[in-house]
């Protein structure tokens, strides 16, 4: 009788667990889900995009002008609440969650949806969904950080119906998300169970995320602590973040600043620790119609810690633009 090769027989059962493992053990329920009802805003409002509902709140005015404000990697509306308001002296005002974020549904792509909600390519489509239910005569996109890569995406897509762009240290360079090799790993089954269990993580290091993306984290309020962590309250919050993983990567968007030919406000914080304030300097000597302003002492945030600084260059940029 042949003996047993007992490394051969561990490797086998190595593999075996390594395949079956992840399909078969018992994962950790996702609790501290509330209803949506104990998490909107007073002025939340919701709007079906091909089968998502896409949080947003929004300030109406009579001008033609329609400001639409697109938020960064786990952020949410929240982070123009002290912004909406002096944007709308300049027309009505849109803020909305990006499929992955905020109270905005999270789906899985292919199962209530025609198509992958969380790619960059759609997002743009979701935008102009925003855009063409509204009657604007001048569309400006506002950007922070990932969102500002939307901006940048949307304006390439549909070049004649931006009219403006005012990206905040916006992702461009090196944007992170997963490289292309991995993609078929990160598809498995056994990592599409896995994966959402992982990214709970941001759970315990929301708050250290949160102090990088200020200055001076002092100025970080309980009221902002509370509402950045409100979207981790929201169902299947973990499966819609691991889907936001696995379809976001690499892009040619720095290929084609040159395309980009409308106004372009680039704004950055001097002490920016997570894109550092030359990449948007950078950025701003690439395009050929732009504007930089460098905010002393304000970090990847500055609509939100140095508001009065930000809108004063806000108000400078709108004011000149035809």
């Amino acid at each position: 009788m042949r003996k047993i090769n007992p490394l051969g027989l561990f490797i086998i059962l190595l593999l075996l667990f390594i395949v079956i493992g992840p399909l078969i053990i018992p994962l950790p329920p996702l609790d501290g889900i509330q209803p949506m009802e104990a998490l909107v805003y007073p002025d939340s409002q919701f709007m079906d995009i091909n089968g998502v509902d896409v949080h947003y709140q929004e300030i109406q005015t009579d001008r033609e002008t329609l400001i639409i404000l697109l938020h960064g990697f786990g952020s949410s509306t929240y982070s123009w609440q002290k912004v909406m308001e002096p944007f709308a002296t300049f027309g009505s005002v849109l803020a909305y969650d990006r499929p992955g974020f905020g109270l905005t549904e999270r789906v899985l792509p292919y199962e209530d949806v025609d198509t992958n909600p969380y790619l960059l390519e759609y997002q743009s489509q979701i935008l102009m969904a925003f855009i063409e239910s509204k009657n604007a005569e001048k569309i400006i996109l506002v950007g922070n950080s990932a969102g500002g890569t939307v901006a940048l995406q949307t304006a390439l897509a549909y070049p004649g119906r931006i009219d403006a762009l005012i990206l905040i240290s916006p992702a461009v360079y090196g944007s992170g998300g997963a490289p292309k090799w991995i993609k078929p790993l990160l598809n498995l089954p056994q990592m599409d169970r896995l994966g959402p269990v992982l990214v709970r993580t941001i759970r315990e290091r929301g708050l250290e995320i949160l102090e990088l993306a200020w200055s001076d984290p002092e100025k970080i309020s309980e009221e902002d602590l509370q509402n950045y962590q409100k979207p981790l309250s929201v169902d299947r919050w973990d499966v819609g973040l691991w889907e936001f993983t696995k379809a976001n990567g690499e892009n040619d968007i720095a290929a084609r600043t040159s395309e980009i030919k409308m106004p372009v406000l680039v704004i950055t914080g001097a002490d920016d620790k997570i894109i550092p304030a030359e990449q948007s300097i950078q950025l701003a000597s690439e395009l050929t119609n732009s504007t930089l302003v460098v905010i002393p002492a304000c970090g990847h945030v500055p609509q939100e810690e140095c508001p009065t600084d930000f809108m004063n260059a806000v108000d400078t940029f709108i004011d000149n633009l035809p």
